[in-house]
Order: structure tokens, then C-alpha cells, then sequence
């Protein structure tokens, strides 16, 4: 049975930024919808299949890469929280910050 996907205040900043930088280096907003549009897909893939992703190592964080960015979520027994959407062209070690401040 499906979970429903939450967004924390993180992911949502994190998808809110990514998308509004592709709008404004590309002068066009094609490229972020198409990209919005592969976000919500894997979305619905990990509201079907939580365990789909690889276990971090952090307590029960799971890593499911997408293009360039990684989905870093958990599953409780009501939903699939998103802790953040990072993008891996970034230094890992702002990664383990992130989640660090959120356990």
C-alpha cells in the first residue's frame, strides 16, 4: 500500500531553489518543469516503494539518486518523509550537515 510523500520545510526550500535556478539560468522554464515533473514521478515511485533507496548509514535515512540530485528520506509507519533534495555536485560533508541538524 502507497505512503503518502510529506516534503520537510527543507525539501521544500531545496526543490523551490533548484527549480527557480534552472528558470533563471536558462531564461526559460521548460527545463524545470520537465525536471518538476521527474521530482513528482520518484515521488510516487518511493510512495510505493519506501525501501527502494540505499540505507545512509544515519539511523534509518535512505538515498535515492535522481539525475543529479539525491532524495535523503525516511519512512514512518504513516508516510515517506523528505528530509532534503540535494544536489550532488555539492561537497558531501554539507550533505552530513544537513542531516545531522535534522536527527
Amino acid at each position: 500500500m502507497a505512503k503518502p510523500i510529506v516534503l520537510s520545510h527543507q525539501a521544500s526550500a531545496d526543490r523551490k531553489q533548484i527549480l527557480e535556478y534552472w528558470i533563471t539560468r536558462n531564461r526559460s522554464n521548460t527545463y524545470s518543469i520537465k525536471l518538476d515533473r521527474i521530482f513528482r514521478e520518484n515521488f510516487e515511485i518511493l510512495s510505493s516503494y519506501p525501501k527502494l533507496g540505499r540505507l545512509l548509514g544515519i539511523k534509518e535515512i535512505r538515498a535515492l539518486v535522481v539525475r543529479d540530485y539525491l532524495f535523503a528520506y525516511q519512512e514512518t509507519e504513516t508516510n515517506v518523509e523528505i528530509i532534503t533534495i540535494w544536489d550532488t555536485r555539492q561537497d558531501p560533508k554539507k550533505l552530513e550537515t544537513i542531516l545531522e541538524t535534522k536527527l
